[in-house]
């Protein structure tokens, strides 16, 4: 029975993920399934108990990332740190949780941008402002600015970017006090809320990463584009963590030019 492999979380039917996976598959000629499934809140536990031996891994969404953590049998120290696991693979020993947001964030950075910055600023607090908080740390920034539109609710995120081995500073303010930022903004906020006014006090900077890829290109990505900043897209991340979430599903290398033009085509259509 070929492998099956998936994708979960809630809404899930717009994800490129499947798209991705399959074309590594296609290329590489490997005989496997992948899908996207929908399981709420709170469901994940019952979804994976459920699984049939055929089922390897999955690339788990929102709002499922902390629930992962929950039910894995082993957890590598960075889901942990990230307070979050976008990856489950079934391993001999059980189910084992971990994150490829973490290093695909600073992959999708450094190919687009392969220079030294010291400055992040990150647009919004929650699970993924804590995984690319991270990744700037991987990078080597001094300051990690978090602007959240509530700073309270912030704190595990603030908590998890300052528990990276670099330790670097981070200060957590207002979305609507935000000051210069300068190196990198990291936008985690819908296109909504990426006001003129915050535009305004986003510019100058040297690379805007806007993690979404749909609502394409966002507000603040055509900014970035009349400012000439360098920009990373959502699809940028998403490759790239795919590309280490199929390795580890699959045991081979994710093909990268594959998957991102299969990725791009699939966008392109909608």
């Amino acid at each position: 029975m070929p492998a099956r492999f998936g994708v979960v979380g809630d809404p899930v039917a717009h994800s490129l993920s499947p798209t991705l996976h399959r074309a590594g598959y296609a290329e590489l000629g490997i005989d496997a399934a992948y899908d996207a499934v929908r399981v709420p809140a709170g469901g994940l536990a019952a979804f994976v108990a459920g699984l049939g031996p055929e089922w390897r891994g999955l690339s788990v969404t929102a709002p499922l990332k902390r629930e992962a953590l929950a039910l894995a049998d082993r957890t590598s120290e960075l889901a942990l740190r990230a307070g979050g696991a976008n990856t489950l693979v079934r391993t001999e020993d059980g189910w084992l949780a971990d994150n490829t947001d973490v290093p695909g964030a600073v992959a999708a950075i450094r190919e687009r941008f392969p220079y030294d910055l010291r400055l992040a600023t990150i647009l919004g607090g929650g699970a993924t402002a804590a995984s690319v908080g991270l990744a700037v740390a991987d990078l080597g920034m001094d300051l990690i600015t978090v602007a959240a539109r509530n700073p309270a609710n912030a704190a595990d995120t603030v908590a998890a970017i300052r528990s990276h081995p670099a330790a670097p500073e981070v200060v957590v303010v207002g979305l609507d006090r935000m000051g210069f930022a300068g190196g990198i903004v990291v936008s985690t906020i819908p296109a909504a809320a990426q006001t003129p006014d915050l535009i305004a006090r986003v510019f100058p900077v040297n690379v805007v990463f806007e993690v979404t890829y749909n609502d394409w290109p966002t507000p603040l990505v055509e900014a970035a584009e009349r400012e000439g900043a360098t920009v990373v897209s959502g699809l940028d991340l998403l490759v790239h963590q795919a590309v280490l979430q199929f390795a580890m599903f699959t045991g081979h290398e994710g093909p990268l030019d594959a998957m991102r033009t299969a990725g791009e085509a699939a966008l392109a259509a909608r």
